[in-house]
């Protein structure tokens, strides 16, 4: 081929099309945490459930258990206190995520079989991070724990007194539902973070959070309650209360809440 016919036909080709851009964009950088010296101060308060709370209901248990855990158990979905004091009520920060670490890592979430009832019946924990079970029983139990899609999360038999495992928990922040196969009305629910600010109410529905200065939404959830939220500015060195109540009316049953 002469010179003059193959520039002709290198002019003629196409040129390749541009590469298309990608369906999925990359992910966007998590934000950074602040970092620096931080200044801190406390959000406390107190959770009551207001008006004639429902009788808890009970259910039969099996004559191999009753020796230990007695022949009725007790729903402990909803456990009120003297003067409407709300126990084991998840109050946690909606900016968590955002924030410095605390001076303090949130402690080990410990799910203890005692009598027949997990204790506690709610807890609160960091998603992606490890729950410790315990069987403080001479009984068989197990632990199913399901994710608020039903999706299996672990299910594992403790047949030993005594006996402790170590469980992770899924990485979404969420809701993890727990039962027992054997003891059908064993229950208790795991509320998830993806950050460590958060906490659980006494039996006489108190909660205290140390916290850095500035303005949070502080968020109150409880698995047969609507949730709720405040927003409250905290300075440094200082205290802020925050109380909140529900009414009986608001009461679902159990399993139900978001």
């Amino acid at each position: 081929m002469t010179p003059a016919l193959l520039l002709a036909a290198t002019a003629c080709r196409e040129s390749p099309p541009p590469p298309a851009p990608s369906a999925t964009p990359p992910p966007a950088a998590a934000a950074p945490r602040p970092t620096g010296p931080v200044k801190w101060g406390e959000i406390e308060g107190r959770v009551v459930l207001t008006g004639t709370p429902p009788q808890a209901p009970s259910a039969p248990t099996t004559a191999t258990v009753a020796s230990v855990c007695g022949d009725q158990a007790e729903d402990r979905s909803l456990v009120v206190g003297g003067e409407g004091a709300l126990a084991h009520a998840v109050v946690s920060l909606q900016d968590g995520a955002a924030l410095a670490e605390p001076e303090t890592p949130a402690p080990q979430p410990v799910l203890d079989q005692k009598q027949c009832h997990y204790e506690p019946p709610a807890l609160a924990a960091k998603a992606g991070g490890e729950l410790l079970l315990r069987n403080s029983d001479p009984l068989v139990h197990n632990v199913r724990a399901q994710s608020g899609t039903n999706r299996s999360v672990f299910n594992v038999a403790m047949p030993l007194e005594g006996m402790t495992l170590r469980r992770p928990l899924p990485t979404e922040p969420g809701t993890v539902q727990v039962r027992c196969d054997v003891h059908p009305w064993m229950r208790a629910v795991v509320r998830t973070f993806n950050h460590p600010y958060f906490t659980t109410t006494t039996p006489d529905g108190r909660f205290r959070m140390r916290v850095p200065e500035g303005a949070h939404t502080l968020v109150f959830w409880h698995d047969r309650l609507p949730e709720a939220s405040r927003t409250v500015t905290v300075r440094a060195g200082e205290t802020v209360q925050v109380d909140q109540s529900w009414g009986v009316e608001a009461l679902r049953q159990a399993g139900s809440g978001k």
